[in-house]
């Protein structure tokens, strides 16, 4: 398997990107839009090259932040997003389509947003189980062929979904939820990235705050914010899983690093082949887990960190949300 760095421009960038979408989307109270601009533009400053973003966060207006804040610099970033999950503007919620010409035609209203005329990386943001994944994967091949995209991703997919798409056309990425409590990857999906080549991009590799130590009470979460509908974060799980944290924190003031940087340190030493991109709207927080691109750990803290926190309290996702997706479940005795 080629380092995961393939996927950027050069080798010398940095192997963990940024999630943009809580800049304005599922998570707390939004930044205004001037708060947003200012943010990304201070990431780029600091090292980040991988930006990834979707059509569906903000309703369209994420893209529109990304690319107004980082079209200056378009040929020194790797530009990811996603279609086949947008909010309808009519029905005013969420709808997954993954029709052949929904998904161009999203791509193409997604490179005006990004002032782009390509995208490194367009992932399929999840699948549409009344649509065969060839046919989808089909147009973004096409789309690949024309220019408009670069590679194709696919997100929160089987490994039997994964190996069908790639019977169609070669799969750049896939993308999940990754980290010290989100071991679902390790079922299947892992092995079938290295079987076919397809490099691994984990989302919340900070376990949506959590991995960081600093959310103690899930009642300062603010109304509308994702992780109040999320079983491992109710009020009766949560507490549980705080007190399972507590080996990590230690372990991380013994390192000398903070919780997220350990965190994200664990997840890199999992393989060359896995990019984190944890998404923050802070920059101090940003700051931070770039700098766990330089932290490497030994093998026996590796081998500690991997048999914390399988023993879980709750499913990462409501049982609305698990309807929505196609990746294997980690059995609840071993969460």
């Amino acid at each position: 398997m080629a380092p995961v760095t393939h996927l950027l421009n050069t080798s010398s960038d940095p192997t963990i990107g940024l999630g943009c979408m809580n800049l304005c989307h599922a998570y707390g109270t939004p930044l205004t839009d001037a708060e947003a601009l200012h943010a990304l533009r201070e990431a780029f400053e600091m090292g980040y090259r991988h930006f990834d973003t979707a059509t569906l966060y903000g309703a369209t207006l994420n893209e529109k932040l990304v690319g107004e804040a980082l079209a200056p610099y378009r040929n020194q970033l790797f530009l990811a997003s996603k279609c086949g999950m947008a909010r309808d503007p009519e029905l005013q919620r969420k709808v997954i389509d993954g029709r052949p010409e929904v998904l161009r035609r999203q791509c193409e209203e997604s490179l005006v947003r990004l002032k782009t005329d390509h995208l490194d990386l367009y992932y399929l943001h999840r699948l549409d189980f009344q649509i065969p994944i060839e046919e989808s994967v089909g147009e973004l091949g096409r789309l690949v062929e024309e220019g408009k995209i670069r590679g194709i991703g696919l997100s929160e997919v089987s490994a039997s979904t994964l190996r069908r798409a790639a019977s169609e056309h070669p799969i750049t990425a896939l993308q999940s939820e990754y980290s010290l409590w989100t071991r679902n990857p390790e079922v299947a999906t892992l092995a079938a990235c290295r079987e076919l080549g397809t490099a691994f991009v984990a989302f919340s590799p900070v376990g949506r705050g959590f991995l960081g130590g600093k959310l103690k009470d899930v009642s300062t979460l603010v109304e509308g914010d994702v992780r109040l509908g999320m079983p491992r974060f109710s009020a009766e799980n949560y507490p549980r899983n705080l007190e399972r944290l507590q080996d990590v924190l230690a372990l991380a003031e013994q390192l000398d690093c903070t919780p997220a940087q350990l965190a994200l340190a664990w997840l890199r030493s999992q393989g060359d082949d896995i990019l984190p991109i944890p998404g923050t709207r802070s920059i101090a927080h940003m700051q931070e887990n770039l700098a766990a691109s330089d932290i490497l750990l030994a093998p026996e803290v590796v081998a500690r960190l991997d048999d914390m926190l399988r023993d879980v309290d709750g499913d990462r996702y409501s049982e609305a949300q698990l309807k929505e997706i196609d990746t294997e479940s980690v059995p609840a005795a071993e969460r």
